[in-house]
């Protein structure tokens, strides 16, 4: 008897469908493969990226440390704005390298007394190594002295004719006056607005990149560093106005004037004032600006330091927090300050030793030309901190 091809059909598929969908009804191993397990870790290494408090990665300050080797593609830590500056303009790359050695010496000056003073470590891209993870008021020093000693160098070098994208100020011309009368703008004034303007797009290209809370932090502070909120301050903080007079014996009727940079100590002194009052902020929800960080604290002003977290009391070494201890540094015995022995040393107290120190004095002038001078010796008491207990040691590293 012939059945319907239709039939027929369907009675062959159906075993065929039977033998299909019996293994998917049955509990299948776990991929245990070596693919299924690198995944599995590739996954996990993601996740520990993800939940870091920090990031750590190099900076732009490591130029300082290149000398005249500045070669744009092989300075860690550049963006691609920043390269790109750099390879358009490898003149002021040499600059920038001459303001970071001289930023990261007025840092040392600035902290010379206390428990954190601004080491930088050797062959190390980051300069700084993790101490600046922490968004401390430390942080937001060195990246306001940074964004300023970029300015003070670009300037210099502009007025000094050694760089060919710019020269002395254009915007000082003509006639002018201060609180001793008029005067004529004359010689060549420093250029501040070109130092601010190439400091604003080199400095802050990374920091632009990026939507975090930190990247904020970094731009409010190197903003801070570099024009003090309006380009008017900014003149006003690195420039002094220096005149010569003219008239009859000196009688300084008439007089031509020129605005000259001031002094990087300055800046330094302004910014270390800025740092003791800094400001302790949150991000707002959108990230866009910073509120306080506790009820009753004041609101932080665009002239203002701000930072998101305390500090480390920096008295022992502590990787984790980049913090190299207070162990071994020299402090004073009867000073109540930072450089005291009892606050330095983290009341760990301190060890004496008994040195002779040979130095130059009574130097008079011989004609001609020459000045001589006796050595003198001078018996000192020199105090240094006492290294931690071994057991406290540990508990940090």
């Amino acid at each position: 008897m012939l059945r319907p091809r239709g039939a027929e059909e369907a009675a062959q598929l159906a075993p065929r469908r039977a033998r299909v969908l019996v293994p998917a009804s049955r509990p299948t191993a776990p991929d245990v493969s070596p693919a299924s397990t690198r995944l599995n870790l590739a996954c996990l290494l993601l996740l520990l990226l993800l939940t870091l408090p920090a990031r750590v990665d190099t900076s732009w300050w490591y130029i300082g440390a290149l000398g005249a080797r500045v070669i744009c593609d092989n300075i860690p830590g550049l963006v691609s704005r920043q390269r790109q500056l750099c390879q358009r303009y490898p003149d002021i790359m040499r600059s920038v390298g001459e303001g970071a050695r001289e930023w990261i010496r007025e840092c040392q000056h600035q902290f010379r007394h206390h428990r954190w003073n601004c080491t930088t470590l050797d062959r190390d891209h980051t300069v700084f190594g993790r101490v600046m993870l922490r968004s401390s008021r430390e942080a937001a020093f060195v990246y306001a002295i940074s964004s300023a000693g970029v300015v003070h160098a670009i300037t210099r070098a502009c007025s000094q004719g050694e760089l060919s994208v710019c020269s002395c100020d254009p915007y000082t011309r003509g006639r002018h006056h201060d609180q001793r009368g008029d005067f004529d703008w004359g010689g060549c004034s420093d250029n501040i607005h070109y130092g601010v303007r190439f400091a604003k797009a080199f400095v802050d290209a990374k920091e632009k990149r990026l939507k975090d809370a930190r990247a904020l932090m970094n731009l409010h502070n190197n903003r801070c560093g570099r024009t003090v909120s309006t380009p008017i301050w900014a003149v006003r903080r690195f420039l002094k106005l220096e005149c010569k007079c003219h008239g009859v014996s000196g009688s300084c009727t008439l007089r031509t004037c020129w605005r000259a940079l001031s002094d990087f100590r300055r800046t330094g002194d302004y910014l270390r004032r800025r740092y003791d009052g800094a400001v302790q902020v949150t991000a707002t929800q959108d990230g866009a600006n910073f509120t306080a960080a506790r009820q009753g604290y004041r609101h932080a002003t665009r002239t203002d330091l701000v930072y998101f977290d305390n500090s480390p009391d920096y008295c022992v070494l502590d990787k984790a927090a980049g913090s190299l201890g207070t162990a071994g540094r020299v402090c004073s015995k009867t000073s109540k300050g930072t450089d005291g022995c009892e606050i330095m040393c983290c009341g760990r107290g301190y060890d004496t030793t008994r040195v002779t120190r040979v130095t130059q004095c009574e130097c008079k002038f011989h004609w001609c030309c020459a000045v001589r001078c006796k050595e003198c010796r001078n018996t000192v008491d020199v105090h240094t901190c006492k290294a931690p207990k071994k057991a406290e040691w540990l508990d940090q590293t």
